[in-house]
């Protein structure tokens, strides 16, 4: 049960004499009940100009059935100024109507734009907003199973509310009566109690604050747009430039701004109470978004002519196409998302072939508007893939959460990689001269880095492990080298030693000049992501 009191009536009839609407009124008497908020507008006004009608007998009380769920409410006040309760709102106190004359506060509230929150609880509760917010939301053609919904507010409008409290709080004592609390319900929190159920309604899913799909409004009201700048004045450290924002007054810096100035400074450059606008805000956008999604399996590269990522140096096209992009134009087909990006456990050189198990991989999938796919699908979508292309062959193609990409790349350092190596020497060889690589085990190396790829990674030496070696002799010149080895070994400079960078060496050990003609790597021992059935 939730009701006005008596004690209620100067802050109602201060309120609606200058212009607030019914919603905000509820809001300035801390009134926490949902289903108030979502009466009609003009049952509201009704409602209150009763209250105020009845309001001189001492114990009568409007009471208006609703559950009474805790709600949540902004300070308005941080700290009590000395001085501050004999100031004068700029040097006028408004005429607090009396009892009798309800009616006047009610035709100044009536039909006017909120002076509070510019119209929000006013035009942009009725059924005419909700249905054009649905409208977009179904021409978007999103697949979601619950909504969550954001609104973006002007900041002025922290500063209006703020000159709105001082005026009740200012009028209140002038009459001498105790100021029992010094805090509202915040304008987002009433506006979703009456937004939510309408959406939902109309839209047949249920609102969920830890729903991916969200939907969101942004209002803006250019007519009261300077209204913060006398902030910036007071308070010019709350207000820097940042990159990703257009303006410096922003609602968080706004808010702060508000905190740290003293009531006679902010009384003495806005109105108390904030006169009426003229124009109701601007809803200037309705955005949906879809949380991304993910998409993970392990991918096989056949071709020594493919890059893994798209090979641009200095805004040219290498190759005209890469692993990446072999997979993501049917993920982003099918997905029908915005954008994507692309990891993997390591990654090959364009040169190198990834045979075996093939290497793990994860697809983060932007604004995806599909999300629900069933094996049978993501196999079918796997065989797309697959059929594409002879270059590459994805396996266990699935969805994974975004935590779970985690084990992939903890995978990266941790795990070893089996690689194929066919080198070439420029002495002569027998097998017995590359017998002894074979008892090798656990050798240790210095990798300075390598002059490839010197320009995109920092110099450093790195201390890497060679776990085991076995040759393969194949004539004087050549043999094949299978080596398990730590996850982060560079291959070829281990082979050719990259003028001495790499230390020991192919060439060291066997003295004599080796080089590398043809690398693959066999598996890439990550136990990640789960093998599917064929």
């Amino acid at each position: 049960m939730s009701s006005l009191t008596e004690k209620d009536r100067p802050i109602v009839q201060l309120l609606l004499s200058t212009g607030t609407c019914p919603r905000c009124v509820l809001r300035f008497c801390c009134v926490g009940s949902q289903l108030l908020y979502r009466h009609p507008h003009q049952d509201l006004m009704k409602d209150l100009q009763e209250f105020l009608k009845n309001s001189q007998e001492k114990e009568d009380t409007v009471c208006l059935d609703a559950a009474d769920p805790p709600c949540k409410r902004i300070r308005l006040e941080h700290s009590r100024e000395e001085g501050a309760d004999d100031l004068n709102l700029n040097g006028a106190v408004p005429q607090l109507p009396s009892a009798g004359r309800g009616n006047t506060a009610m035709e100044s509230s009536a039909g006017k734009v909120c002076n509070v929150c510019l119209g929000i609880l006013q035009e942009f509760c009725e059924a005419d907003f909700v249905k054009k917010v649905c409208q977009k939301v179904n021409t978007a053609d999103y697949q979601f199973t619950s909504f969550v919904f954001s609104v973006s507010l002007p900041p002025q409008l922290s500063v209006r509310e703020r000159a709105a409290w001082l005026g009740v709080k200012q009028q209140i004592r002038n009459l001498g009566l105790p100021l029992a609390k010094d805090d509202i319900v915040q304008l987002k929190e009433a506006y979703k109690w009456i937004i939510h159920p309408q959406l939902s309604e109309e839209l047949g899913v249920p609102a969920d604050g830890k729903s991916l799909f969200e939907v969101s409004v942004v209002f803006a009201h250019p007519e009261t747009d300077e209204e913060c700048h006398f902030l910036a004045t007071a308070c010019p450290d709350c207000f820097k430039p940042a990159k990703n924002k257009q303006s410096v007054f922003t609602r968080m810096a706004v808010i702060k701004a508000l905190e740290r100035i003293k009531e006679e400074d902010f009384l003495k450059h806005f109105p108390c109470p904030p006169s009426s606008p003229k124009n109701l805000c601007d809803a200037l956008e309705i955005q949906c978004n879809n949380g991304a999604v993910f998409v993970a399996g392990r991918y096989n590269k056949y071709s020594r002519n493919l890059p893994q990522t798209p090979w641009i140096i200095d805004g040219e096209r290498k190759l005209e196409s890469s692993v990446e992009e072999l997979i993501s134009e049917h993920l982003m087909a099918e997905f029908k998302a915005d954008s994507f990006n692309f990891s993997s456990s390591g990654r090959e050189d364009v040169d190198v072939r990834t045979l075996g198990n093939g290497r793990p991989f994860a697809m983060e999938l932007v604004n995806p508007h599909r999300i629900h796919f069933t094996a049978e699908e993501m196999k079918r979508l796997q065989q797309a893939i697959n059929d594409s292309s002879d270059k590459i062959q994805v396996r266990d193609l699935q969805l994974v959460t975004r935590e779970a990409i985690g084990r992939m790349k903890e995978g990266e350092e941790e795990k070893t990689k089996t690689y194929s190596a066919l080198i070439w020497t420029d002495k002569a060889i027998q097998r017995e001269d590359i017998a002894f690589l074979d008892d090798i085990k656990e050798l240790k190396l210095d990798q300075k880095t390598p002059l490839r790829v010197l320009h995109r990674r920092p110099l450093a030496v790195r201390c890497r492990l060679i776990h085991t070696m076995k040759s393969e002799y194949i004539d004087e010149h050549h043999f094949r080298l299978h080596l398990k080895t730590q996850a982060g070994t560079y291959i070829k400079e281990f082979v050719h030693g990259d003028f001495g960078r790499t230390k020991p060496n192919i060439g060291s050990l066997l003295n004599r000049t080796a080089d590398i003609l043809e690398l693959d790597v066999e598996s890439v021992d990550v136990d990640w992501p789960p093998t599917l059935a064929d």
